[in-house]
C-alpha cells in the first residue's frame, strides 16, 4: 500500500504496507475462496459491436497530399494472400512512412472495417502495451491482466478473424527489431498487418514499399495547396533546395502560409537563417538538405509569435516521439471535469492555445481524436540538438519532470482502475524516454523517483514481469547516484522485496526485506514509520513462507509500536493488528486471533463507518476466523451481512463483490447446506465469465469452488470434469508449479480417490509432493499437507507399510513447524491413530485419539466440528477393540451435541448416528 500523497508531493512511492488477505481452502493451499481484504477496482463494461479504433493514428495534416500509387501497392500487397500479410514500409526520415500507414488506416476506418489499431512498435514495452489497450477495447482484458497476457489475448483474437467480414488493420510504427514484431504479429487470419520502419532487415522477412521524398509534382502541389499560391517555377525551386523532402516542406509551407510570405522571401530567410548559430558545426550535414534550417526558422518564429512556447516545444522534444497525452501536458487536469478549480482552466487553455499554434506550424500533429499530440523525431533530434548547444537541455529535462510529477500526483493510489492504468502506461512511456535520453549524461535523482513509482503501479497492478525489471534497474541507478544507505535507495529495496513477494519469490524477497529493514532501524531507528512498515512487511513474507515463528514475534513488536507512535485508532495501526490477527489464525491460535478481529471491526467501524473497503475487509475477516472456528451462527450471518453492503456499495457484478458471494457459499458447504451453496457457486461462476472471461485466476478459482461443492454431494459425475478443465487452465494460465495450479492438481487427485480411481489419484498426489518439496520446501506447510494426503492414498490403496511411516514422519514435521496444539498437527495425529486402527495396532491408535481429543477440546473447545469428529474417532476406536461401554456413552454424547450444533442432516451428524447405529445391531 503506498503511502498517501497530497498535492504537490512529488516524492517516491512509500515502503510498502502489507495486508493480510486471509483466504479459505480445501485440502491443500488456502486459495479456493477470497476470504480476505477486498480490494475496491473498477470493472469495465465490454464494448458494443461496432467499430474499434484504437491508438494515436496521426491526423490528417493540412495540405496532406494523397500517394496514391504508393498506396494502391501497399493494399495490393496486404490484401494478396488469404493469412495476415505484413509489408514493410521504409524509407528516410521526413519521407512520410507514418502518413502513407495513416492514409491506409484512414482508408479502413472509412470502409468500415471492424478493428483499426495503431501501435508504437520502437520497443516490446510499447507494443504490448498498445496491445492490451486494444484487448480492453475487444473486451478481453481482465482488470488483474498484466499487459503481456492482455496483449496475448489481443493477438489469439486477431489471429482467429478468418471471415471477410472480420477483416481488420493493425500498425506496427517506427519498428526497430524484426523478430520482436514478427512475435506479435497474428499469424493467420484475415486482419492485415503494416510496419514502418527504417530497418531494411524487415525487407528480408516482409514484402517492402519503399517511400522515397516527394516528386518535384507533388512537392509543387502540396505547396500550392498549403500556401495558396500559385508560382509553380518558385515553388520548385523552394520544393528543390529542400531535397523534395516532406517534413521540411511542411515546415515551409506553414510559415510562408502563417506570414503571409511568398517562395522568394522564404527563400530569402532561410538563405539569412545561419544553422551554425544554433547547432554545432559537424564534418558532415546530419540532415536531409535544407531540414535543420527549415525546421529551426520554424521554431524561432514560433518562439517570437508565442510568450512561453519555445518551453513547451523543447519540454515536446524530450518526452516520447510516440506521442505525449494532452492531459499529460496539462498536469493530469481534464477541462471536462466540473470540479477543477478555476485557476487551472485558466492555465489548461493557455497549454491548447500553445498547442493549436504549433500545430499551424506544422512542428507538431494531433492525433486522430485530438488526445495526444506527436512531434516527428527529427524536428526533436534538431531542437534538442539547439538546446544543447545553448546549455538548456538540463533546464529542459527538469521542465519535463516537473510536468511528470504533476501528471503522476494526479495519479489514484494503487492505480488499480481503469483509467489509473492507462495514466500509468502514459507515465512510464514517457519516463522511459527520459531515462534513455539521460542515460549518458546523469540521471537526474527525480527522474529515478518517477521511475520507481512506475515499479510499484506496475506491482500495484500485477504486472510483475515488467514490474520486476523495472525496481532492479531503479535499485541499481539509485545504489550508484545516491548509495546504499539513503533514504530513496531503502525504498527501492524495499518495493522491489515486494515485488518479489508478490512473485512468490520468497528466497529472493526475505533477504531483501531483512537487509531493508536493518538498514531503517539504523538510519531513522526503530519507531519511525517507514521502519515499522519495513518491519511489518518482513514478517508477512515469514508468514507466506510459513515460518510463523519469527513472523508473529514481528507481528507483535510492530503492533506495539504502532500503538505507541501512531495511536490505537490510526489506519496503520488497525492494519498492524489485522495482520497480527491473521498471523494468529494461521498459527491454530483462535483465542488470540478473534478477538484482535473483533477489536479490529469495531475501531474501522466507528473510525471509518460501515460500508468502508477496509471495515467490510474486517467484517469478512472475522466471518472467516468464525467459520474455522466452528462458530456457523456467528461467521454465516457475518458473511451475509458483507455480502449485502459489497451489493449496495459496490454493485452486484463488482469482483469484490463476487468474492463475497463465494466466500458465502463456502460457509454454507461447511454448515452442510448445499442446497443453498450450490446455487451460490453456480451464480458466481456465470458472472465471473461474464465480467472478467473464462481464463481468469478468480473465474478458476469460481470454477474450482464449485467442483469442490459438487464433490461434497457425491456427484463425482459433474466435479472431476470440472477439475479436469479447471487444472488445464490453472496450468495455462499460471504455469505448473504456481500454488494454485498445485492446489487444482492436488484436489483432483482427491476427487479421483473419492470416485475409488486410485491408478490416477496416487501418482497424481505423488507430482504434486514432488513439486510442494521443490518449490516450498520439506516443512512448508503446504507440503506436510501434501504429503498427509498421498499417506491416505495408500492407506487407501492398502499399502500399510507405505502410508504409516509418511503419517510418521508428517506428524513429526508439523509438531516442529507449527507446534503440539495446532490445529494441522491435531489433525496429523488424528490420521496417524486412525491409520494404526487400519492396521490393527489399537495399542498405539487408542491412546492417540485420547490424546488428540484432550488436545481438541483444550484448543478448539467441546463444540467445535473438529472436537466433534475427534470424539467420533475415540468411539470408533472403541468399538474397534470391542470396548463398547466406552463407545455407546461416547458416540450418544456426540450425537447429542452435533444434533444441537450441527443440524440432522449436517454431514458429521450422519456420520455420528450410522455409527452409534452399527453399535446396536
Amino acid at each position: 500500500m503506498n503511502a498517501p500523497r497530497g498535492p504537490g508531493d512529488t516524492s517516491d512511492p512509500g515502503p510498502l504496507q502489507s495486508v493480510t488477505d486471509t483466504t479459505v481452502g480445501r485440502d491443500l493451499f488456502q486459495i479456493a475462496h477470497v476470504a480476505g481484504n477486498l480490494t475496491i477496482t473498477q470493472a469495465e463494461p465490454r464494448p458494443p459491436a461496432e467499430q474499434i479504433v484504437e491508438g494515436d493514428i496521426p491526423a490528417q495534416p493540412p495540405g496532406f497530399q494523397l500517394r496514391e500509387e504508393l498506396l494502391q501497392r501497399l493494399h495490393a500487397q496486404v490484401g494478396a494472400a488469404g493469412t495476415a500479410v505484413v509489408s514493410a514500409v521504409t524509407g528516410t526520415p521526413g519521407v512520410g512512412k507514418t502518413l502513407l500507414a495513416a492514409s491506409y488506416a484512414w482508408a479502413c476506418q472509412q470502409a468500415g472495417w471492424p478493428v483499426v489499431a495503431w501501435v508504437a512498435a520502437e520497443s516490446n514495452d510499447q507494443i504490448t502495451t498498445g496491445l492490451a489497450g486494444l484487448a480492453h477495447r475487444l473486451g478481453l482484458r481482465a482488470l488483474d491482466d498484466d499487459a503481456t497476457t492482455a496483449a496475448g489475448k489481443a493477438k489469439a483474437w486477431l489471429s482467429a478473424r478468418s471471415a471477410a467480414g472480420q477483416v481488420g488493420l493493425v500498425v506496427f510504427d517506427n519498428a526497430t527489431d524484426v523478430d520482436q514484431v514478427a512475435a506479435w504479429c497474428p499469424a493467420t487470419g484475415a486482419v492485415r498487418v503494416v510496419i514502418t520502419s527504417r530497418n531494411r532487415a524487415f525487407h528480408q522477412r516482409y514484402a517492402p514499399i519503399e517511400v522515397d521524398t516527394f516528386t518535384p509534382t507533388q512537392a509543387a502541389r502540396f505547396l500550392a495547396e498549403r500556401t495558396g499560391l500559385e508560382d509553380p517555377a518558385e515553388a520548385d525551386a523552394l520544393a528543390k533546395e529542400l531535397g523534395y523532402l516532406p517534413l521540411a516542406l511542411a515546415q515551409a509551407a506553414a510559415l510562408i502560409a502563417r506570414r503571409r510570405l511568398n517562395y522568394t522571401a522564404y527563400r530569402r530567410l532561410l538563405t539569412a537563417f545561419w544553422l551554425s548559430d544554433y547547432l554545432p558545426r559537424v564534418p558532415h550535414d546530419p540532415y536531409p538538405a535544407g531540414t535543420a534550417q527549415a525546421i529551426l526558422l520554424s521554431v524561432v518564429q514560433a518562439e517570437q509569435a508565442l510568450d512561453g512556447i519555445g518551453d513547451l516545444l523543447r519540454v515536446l522534444a524530450v518526452l516520447s516521439p510516440v506521442g505525449v497525452p494532452v492531459v499529460l501536458l496539462t498536469g493530469g487536469i481534464d477541462p471536462g471535469d466540473s470540479e477543477v478549480p478555476v485557476a487551472d482552466l485558466s492555465a489548461v487553455t493557455i497549454v491548447q492555445e500553445s498547442l493549436a499554434t504549433l500545430a499551424d506550424t506544422s512542428l507538431i500533429s494531433f492525433s486522430e481524436d485530438g488526445s495526444a499530440v506527436v512531434m516527428h523525431r527529427l524536428i526533436q533530434r534538431v531542437i534538442r540538438e539547439r538546446s544543447a548547444y545553448d546549455g538548456d537541455l538540463p533546464a529542459t529535462i527538469d521542465q519535463a519532470i516537473e510536468v511528470l510529477e504533476a501528471f503522476n500526483n494526479r495519479i489514484p493510489g494503487g492505480a488499480h482502475t481503469w483509467s489509473a492504468r492507462t495514466a500509468v502506461e502514459t507515465l512510464l512511456e514517457q519516463t522511459d524516454a527520459l531515462h534513455t535520453l539521460t542515460t549518458t549524461t546523469g540521471i537526474p535523482p527525480r527522474l529515478l523517483a518517477l521511475r520507481a513509482w512506475c515499479g510499484q503501479y506496475l506491482t500495484d497492478l500485477a504486472d510483475l514481469s515488467r514490474a520486476i525489471p523495472l525496481l532492479i534497474a531503479t535499485l541499481t541507478e539509485r545504489e550508484r547516484v545516491l548509495g546504499n544507505d539513503h533514504l530513496d535507495t531503502l525504498t527501492s529495496r524495499n518495493n522491489l522485496a515486494g515485488a518479489y513477494l508478490a512473485a512468490g519469490d520468497l528466497g529472493r524477497a526475505i533477504p531483501l526485506f531483512e537487509t531493508t529493514l536493518t538498514q531503517y532501524e539504523r538510519a531513522l531507528g526503530n519507531d519511525h514509520p517507514d521502519t515499522l512498515t519495513s518491519r511489518n512487511n518482513l514478517a508477512y513474507a515469514y508468514q507466506a513462507a510459513g515460518d510463523l515463528g519469527r513472523a508473529i514475534p514481528l507481528y507483535e513488536t510492530t503492533l506495539t509500536q504502532y500503538e505507541r507512535a501512531l495511536g490505537n485508532d490510526h489506519p496503520d495501526t488497525l492494519t498492524s493488528r489485522n495482520n497480527l490477527a491473521g498471523a494468529y489464525q494461521a498459527a491454530g491460535d483462535l483465542r488470540q486471533a478473534i478477538p484482535l478481529y473483533e477489536t479490529t471491526l469495531s475501531q474501522r467501524e466507528r473510525a471509518l463507518g460501515n460500508d468502508h473497503p477496509d471495515t467490510l475487509t474486517s467484517r469478512n475477516n472475522l466471518a472467516y476466523a468464525y467459520q474455522v472456528a466452528g462458530d456457523l451462527r456467528r461467521a454465516i450471518p457475518l458473511y451475509e451481512t458483507t455480502l449485502t453492503q459489497c451489493e449496495q456499495v459496490l454493485g452486484n457484478d463488482h469482483p469484490d463483490t463476487l468474492a463475497s458471494r463465494d466466500n458465502l457459499a463456502y460457509a454454507y458447504q461447511v454448515a452442510g447446506d448445499l442446497g443453498r451453496a450450490i446455487p451460490l457457486f453456480e451464480t458466481t461462476l456465470t458472472q465471473r465469465e461474464r465480467v472478467l472471461g473464462n481464463d481468469h485466476p478468480h473465474t478458476l478459482t469460481s470454477r474450482y469452488n464449485l467442483a469442490g461443492a459438487y464433490e461434497t454431494t457425491g456427484d463425482l459425475g459433474q466435479a472431476i470434469p470440472l477439475f479436469e478443465t479447471t487444472l488445464t487452465q490453472y496450468e495455462r494460465v499460471l504455469g505448473d508449479d504456481h500454488p494454485h495450479t498445485l492446489t487444482s492438481r492436488h484436489s483432483l487427485a482427491g476427487a479421483y480417490l473419492a470416485a475409488g480411481d486410485l491408478g490416477q489419484a496416487i501418482p497424481l498426489y505423488e507430482t504434486t509432493l514432488t513439486q510442494c518439496e521443490r518449490a516450498l520446501g520439506d516443512d512448508h506447510p503446504h507440503t506436510l499437507t501434501s504429503r498427509n494426503n498421498l499417506a491416505y492414498a495408500y492407506q487407501r490403496a492398502g499399502e500399510q507399510g507405505r502410508a504409516i511411516p509418511l503419517y510418521e514422519t508428517t506428524l513429526t514435521r508439523y509438531e516442529r513447524a507449527l507446534g503440539n496444539d495446532h490445529p494441522d498437527t491435531l489433525a496429523s495425529r488424528d490420521n496417524l491413530a486412525y491409520a494404526y486402527q487400519v492396521a490393527g495396532d489399537l495399542r498405539r491408535a487408542i491412546p492417540l485419539f485420547e490424546t488428540t481429543l484432550t488436545q481438541r477440546e483444550r484448543v478448539l473447545g467441546n463444540d467445535h466440528p473438529d472436537t466433534l469428529a475427534s470424539r467420533n474417532n475415540l468411539a470408533s476406536a472403541y468399538q474397534a477393540a470391542g470396548d463398547l461401554g466406552q463407545a455407546i456413552p461416547l458416540y450418544e454424547k456426540t450425537l447429542t451435541q452435533c444434533e444441537q450444533l450441527l443440524g440432522n442432516d449436517h454431514p458429521i451428524t450422519k456420520t455420528v448416528r450410522d455409527n452409534l447405529h452399527m453399535t446396536r445391531t
